[in-house]
């Protein structure tokens, strides 16, 4: 099923729009590429500080903390020990989760891979 995009209409500063007209002159893209590229990215950004700061509550288990950033377990391993993160505080039921996510990536690592 295909989904149409659904215009939008935002105010923003002059400088900002400045520099996107920037952006798009050296990418070669028109503006409204530009700005949806751009929102794109900030919202990945954003989905990994936000799982990586449940991780630092300990509200979310590591890999709950990769499904919700939308990245391989083994990256937000890598996020976690860059920000110091202690991970380890899991339950029984989230350690036996994550190791089936592992177990998962491993079989597909040795059929794509042999």
């Amino acid at each position: 099923m295909y989904y149409m995009d659904k215009p939008t209409t935002l105010r923003l500063p002059k400088d900002l729009l400045r520099q996107i007209k920037e952006i798009s002159g050296k990418e070669y893209l028109d503006s409204s590429t530009v700005i949806r590229k751009l929102l794109v990215k900030a919202i990945a950004e954003w989905k990994k500080e936000n799982a990586l700061e449940e991780l630092r509550k300990g509200i979310i288990s590591v890999g709950k903390a990769a499904e919700k950033a939308e990245i391989a377990i083994w990256d937000m391993v890598e996020l976690a020990k860059e920000e110091k993160i202690d991970w380890t505080q899991y339950s029984e039921e989230e350690l036996e989760r994550d190791i089936k996510i592992i177990g998962g990536w491993e079989k597909w690592l040795l059929i794509h891979h042999h």
